[in-house]
């Protein structure tokens, strides 16, 4: 009966999704079999490489951070209130090309407008720098965090909330005293999906910080510039290595987040599915 069942399901709507997620996969297979074999390359094994690829990892953890920091209560407001106009802005960097985005933060950062002059008299520089790779990943990134946390928030249950707030608490301190505590690995999955898309972006990188003036990642550049470097200084080979690489980093990461929202709670409460 199991199988007779079993069989019953998988009907044309399986049969497409299954071939979807063949199309899917095949580009990253192709990938990792010619980087790692066909033209496996020391050059994308070297130092240059895995020096970007530590830039990428802790810039993309930064701006998940920073993202958990800055936008938790934007996802638990739109979560439990109305606001079409908030959640229209949280939406709108999904909806810009992001090399527009490296544009304004570079016109932000630059000394020469009024917000420029206040970030360079506290020490902050957009320009080549860790700090402009943060708060680039961190635009980009925010709007899948937002609305991963605010389906979290959604699925809960609020007769608790109801009676902490009647005990005289705020709801900030509802939110960050019960409500974030009860919800760690449901957190931890937002911020590590936020990070894996981080590690992802190019444009708004390449206009921004090409390369980083700082230490300990001087003339380092992120994972996704290097990678284009190389395909066009250098050519396919080593840049199908180098790319071959981040692909094996990138699937950790999100195996990670993907193994934490398959335990969590929400994720198999009805209407998460």
């Amino acid at each position: 009966m199991y199988m007779k069942a079993g069989n019953r399901n998988r009907d044309a709507i399986w049969v497409i999704s299954i071939i979807g997620a063949t199309l899917l996969i095949i580009p990253i297979v192709v990938i990792l079999y010619y980087g790692f074999v066909v033209y496996r390359s020391s050059v994308g094994f070297g130092f240059p490489v895995f020096g970007s690829i530590s830039l990428t990892l802790i810039t993309s953890a930064l701006s998940a951070a920073l993202v958990f920091l800055l936008f938790t209560p934007l996802a638990y407001e739109l979560a439990t209130k109305k606001h079409s106009g908030l959640e229209s802005i949280s939406d709108i960097p999904a909806s810009i090309p992001h090399p527009v985005v490296g544009i304004a933060f570079l016109i932000l950062g630059s000394p020469f407008t009024p917000t420029g002059k206040f970030l360079a008299s506290i020490g902050i520089s957009f320009f080549d720098s860790v700090q402009g790779i943060v708060v680039a990943l961190a635009f980009v990134s925010a709007p899948i965090y937002i609305r991963t946390m605010q389906s979290v928030f959604s699925s809960r249950k609020r007769d608790a909330d109801l009676y902490t707030l009647s005990l005289g608490a705020s709801r900030m301190q509802m939110l960050y005293g019960t409500i974030l505590p009860s919800l760690k690995r449901e957190t931890l999955y937002a911020v590590l999906t936020s990070m894996s898309r981080g590690m992802s972006e190019f444009g708004s990188i390449a206009i921004l910080a090409y390369y980083v003036t700082q230490y300990p990642f001087a003339g380092v550049s992120n994972a996704s510039v290097l990678i284009y470097n190389y395909y066009g200084y250098l050519g396919p080979s080593v840049a199908v290595t180098a790319s071959a690489l981040m692909i094996v980093v990138s699937i950790g990461v999100l195996a990670a987040a993907r193994f934490l929202g398959r335990t969590s709670n929400w994720r198999s409460q009805p209407g998460n599915d």
